[in-house]
């Protein structure tokens, strides 16, 4: 597929991202999830960007060793816009590389959705059914389809999804740069992603304090009371304990052994059910 033109990079240079996005899925890790294959993915492409500049170079490198994670098969799309704007960062002193993070996370909660629905909930049942009938029969041909029938698309989306976003992406950002919405664009993104990890602290964390208080038909538990005041206050008040910690240094292998720690004695001593 074509690329815009560049004076950093080539067609090559992204060939190379491409190869190296299937590191995603093999560098997935509990702390930041695929934030090592994502940086990893960019390697090649940042080294030529800022190849006049290795303090530039390794405030990129850390730059994307925050925590990332979308469906692995559409990674590369957001790859690609990065790629974008890591050369209108390089090119223009007054670009925001804070927007590059922010427009990152704004794409990860949209994307996995749509990913997931598809490529696990869609694409992967067909396959499965598919291989799946064939091989009850003895048919050869049913591990061969399902393995055609999931990665034929999963690699071509992986494929185009680098160049269009590249493509998208280098079009688009000089457009909000003329235009001076590049400061809303981040502020936007901003929110939005913020709005993903709060919708994230909701689902994924869950208190209950099942020990009651009254007897009878009044005993109420200290969830119920304290979802009364507030509904949620104990998720929201350990995550921002926790982040607490994050904030002191605390390194995320203790906070881990904390987490588990609290959750043991919670549920030996009836605290935590």
């Amino acid at each position: 597929m074509k690329m815009k033109s560049s004076k950093h990079i080539t067609h090559k240079d992204l060939m190379k991202v491409f190869w190296r996005s299937f590191t995603m899925e093999w560098a997935w890790n509990y702390e930041r999830q695929m934030n090592l294959g994502y940086a990893f993915s960019l390697v090649p492409v940042l080294k030529k960007i800022y190849s006049n500049s290795k303090e530039k170079l390794a405030e990129a490198y850390k730059r994307h060793l925050a925590f990332y994670n979308v469906t692995p098969w559409l990674s590369t799309f957001p790859l690609g816009i990065s790629i974008a704007m890591e050369e209108q960062n390089a090119d223009d002193p007054n670009f925001d590389p804070e927007s590059i993070n922010d427009v990152k996370v704004a794409l990860m909660g949209p994307l996995s959705g749509l990913g997931d629905s598809f490529f696990w909930g869609t694409l992967r049942v067909i396959a499965t059914g598919v291989g799946t009938s064939l091989a009850i029969q003895g048919n050869i041909l049913g591990p061969i389809l399902f393995f055609l029938i999931f990665n034929v698309p999963a690699l071509l989306t992986r494929y185009y999804g680098l160049f269009v976003g590249y493509n998208i992406g280098s079009s688009f950002i000089e457009k909000v740069q003329k235009t001076g919405l590049m400061d809303k664009l981040s502020y936007g993104a901003s929110v939005l992603g913020l709005s993903v990890v709060g919708a994230m602290v909701a689902t994924l964390v869950t208190i209950k304090m099942p020990y009651k208080i009254g007897t009878g038909t009044d005993a109420v538990t200290i969830s119920k009371i304290f979802d009364g005041i507030v509904p949620g206050i104990l998720t929201v008040l350990f995550t921002l304990f926790i982040f607490w910690l994050d904030k002191k240094g605390w390194k995320a292998a203790w906070i881990l052994l904390l987490i588990a720690g609290i959750g043991i004695f919670g549920a030996w001593t009836g605290i935590l059910g």
